[in-house]
């Protein structure tokens, strides 16, 4: 999703200035008409170099030297897009709805949509990249550095790489806890990149284990809120 500046010039000159005074003698001998327009106006703006920079497509087996031409593309076509891909999007927030649902909210202020809309071309610049075989393991991925490090982690290792990997995965899944001092936004964060991490790997869990799973991990200063919302979401599930 890279952005391209547009050139907008003002072409062509004011003739009038070149016309004669009707007050001029006639006998005077008029000026030569202006030259034709030539196909290569001087004053064209030539094409900027970004648009004949191509983006690098992911190949089988050849994920280092891709992912080196994708940092470069990136830096030179559109740098903000290269800081989301390496700082991850901003924080959000959340709420649930009256069935029990975690639900994010939409940006309020200005520089929350303008750093949402950033996230969103870094995710569609990345997708854009894989190969159509492999859009619908990452397309549900909301954030572009994890996407980034998820790339990296399917196509960037061997068979027994990934195979630990995906165990390692399976238990951050089991193990997965919030603590008091990380709060509810951050812990909400890390629990959906670990869900993406797991579906990617072929590992994926339904979303009523995933509710559930989030809502026994909240800490213990939490049980009355986790409580009702389970009952809640349970009884959607009845």
């Amino acid at each position: 999703m890279c952005g391209l500046i547009a050139n907008v010039l003002c072409l062509g000159k004011n003739i009038l200035d070149s016309l004669q005074c009707k007050w001029c003698s006639q006998d005077e001998i008029p000026p030569p008409p202006p030259p034709p327009p030539s196909s290569q106006t001087p004053s064209q703006p030539t094409p900027h170099t970004v648009s004949t920079i191509k983006l690098p497509i992911l190949k089988k087996g050849e994920y280092d030297i891709w992912a080196m031409k994708m940092e470069h593309y990136l830096a030179h076509t559109d740098y903000p897009i290269w800081e989301v891909i390496q700082n991850g999007n901003g924080p959000v927030s959340i709420t649930t709805d009256t069935s029990g649902q975690i639900k994010v909210l939409p940006p309020r202020t200005a520089e929350e949509i303008v750093a949402r809309e950033r996230e969103r071309k870094a995710r569609t610049t990345l997708l854009m990249a894989l190969p159509e075989d492999h859009l619908a393991k990452f397309h549900k991925m909301t954030d572009a550095k994890e996407m980034w490090d998820a790339i990296k982690s399917r196509f960037g290792g061997n068979d027994e790489s990934k195979k630990m990997q995906k165990y390692i995965l399976k238990q951050q899944f089991e193990g997965f806890s919030v603590s008091n001092t990380e709060g509810l936004h951050k812990g909400y964060d890390r629990f959906q990149s670990l869900l993406s991490q797991l579906e990617i790997h072929g590992a994926g869990v339904s979303n009523e284990d995933a509710n559930q799973k989030f809502l026994r991990s909240l800490p213990s200063a939490w049980s009355q809120v986790s409580l009702i919302m389970r009952t809640q979401i349970q009884g959607v599930t009845v």
